[in-house]
């Protein structure tokens, strides 16, 4: 668990880093604010096909080497789009942020490691544990624009570009410490204590527990993945056309860093409580809330007042309503997989909210271009009531 924060820490700073300024890179390369959202498009498309590998790497070789590998071509995509940005070349950094968004995809994966050796009854606080360690990173990411911009300018690259060095240098140092530290491997480990209870249980002549029915199993998976789906399209959506809407209305990159900052607190700082909530009151109560704090999140943003303020608020509370939804969707699909298929279908999973993420990045930039952003936020707030009937029938099947 030590690892797994040191390393999330690190990976924080380097997600943040790209979400500040990657519309406002696009918006300046591409002459469109309609293609704005195009960079979290490409980069939640890319995590998308990251999910799949990690997942596959570590249902077959263990976490230690699934994450560190995710890491490290995120770091590669940050170096691409620095690259891209120098030489002023759209393609390159189209492909290049796709690349990138290998980091974001392991940062979420980072989560089942810490539930692979956790308790039932405290999994979702072991999920809060790792996701927690990603605020640090977060919130420091973004207020270090003005200077990592500045560096970059020194350096000779574009001043919104600035901030993939700092993601490009965190990516690399959090797959070199997993690979070096993250010593017992916790799936590995977990999978061979899943092997010896059963085995223990067999000796005695005894049943190792109550099996998981298929269709159950079908039913927990289903309902985490649409929960966590539902969640990060909204909060992709809404998160990843703020920059874009205050610098229209005048504020700083400073001041859209801040705020961000800010929202990326809210969908990690919080954890530790989300995990013992999830833990003491069970785990659709606070599924339900996450709808409900995305639609006051979305209400709030599309408010005619554009201060700094309303948009602090209204991105606080999207990223607490990520948060519920996150930690409780985690713990209800790890809850329905055994060890020994756990990280293929959550690799899956990710897949969904991977493709979740880039379909609300890019239909983001085209909503606002067509109907202005108050009309993606209250949008965006009013789909997230979709999580409400989704937890009233798994109440229901239970």
């Amino acid at each position: 668990m030590i690892v797994l924060v040191a390393a999330q820490v690190l990976s924080g700073a380097g997600l943040a880093a790209g979400v500040t300024v990657g519309a406002l890179l696009a918006q300046d390369m591409l002459g469109s604010t309609g293609l704005a959202g195009l960079p979290s498009a490409l980069g939640t498309a890319g995590s998308a096909l990251a999910a799949i590998a990690v997942g596959r790497i570590s249902q077959a070789r263990g976490r230690r080497p699934g994450l560190a590998a995710g890491y490290l071509v995120g770091a590669v995509g940050s170096a691409g789009v620095i690259a891209a940005a120098v030489a002023d070349n759209i393609v390159l950094l189209l492909l290049a942020l796709f690349v990138y968004g290998a980091g974001t995809a392991t940062n979420l994966q980072a989560r089942y490691a810490g539930a692979d050796l956790a308790a039932p009854a405290h999994r979702a606080s072991a999920v809060s544990t790792v996701l927690v360690a990603t605020t640090l990173g977060g919130v420091v990411g973004p207020n270090l624009t003005a200077l990592t911009g500045d560096l970059a300018q020194t350096l000779g690259i574009p001043y919104l570009a600035g901030p993939f060095l700092l993601a490009g240098t965190a990516y690399a140092m959090a797959a070199v410490v997993l690979a070096a530290w993250l010593r017992p491997d916790p799936l590995l480990l977990a999978r061979t204590l899943e092997s010896e209870r059963t085995a223990a249980a067999e000796t005695r002549g005894c049943r190792a527990g109550p099996p998981h029915p298929a269709a159950r199993r079908r039913c927990g998976v289903l309902v985490g993945a649409l929960i966590m789906v539902l969640t990060q399209l909204v909060m992709v959506a809404i998160m990843t056309m703020t920059p874009v809407h205050m610098h229209d209305h005048g504020h700083s990159t400073a001041a859209a860093g801040l705020v961000i900052a800010i929202h990326i607190g809210a969908m990690y700082l919080p954890s530790p409580l989300t995990g013992w909530l999830v833990d003491r009151f069970g785990r659709l109560p606070i599924a339900a809330a996450a709808g409900l704090t995305l639609l006051t999140a979305g209400i709030i943003a599309a408010a005619p007042d554009d201060s700094i303020a309303v948009f602090t608020v209204a991105l606080t509370l999207l990223g607490l309503g990520w948060n519920f939804g996150l930690v409780t969707g985690t713990a209800i699909v790890t809850d329905a997989i055994p060890p020994a298929t756990r990280a293929k279908t959550q690799g899956l999973v990710d897949v969904s909210i991977a493709i979740a993420g880039a379909t609300g990045g890019m239909a983001s930039g085209l909503v606002v271009a067509a109907a202005g952003f108050p009309v993606l936020a209250l949008g965006g707030g009013i789909l997230s009531l979709a999580i409400l009937p989704t937890v009233a029938a798994a109440a229901h099947l239970r």
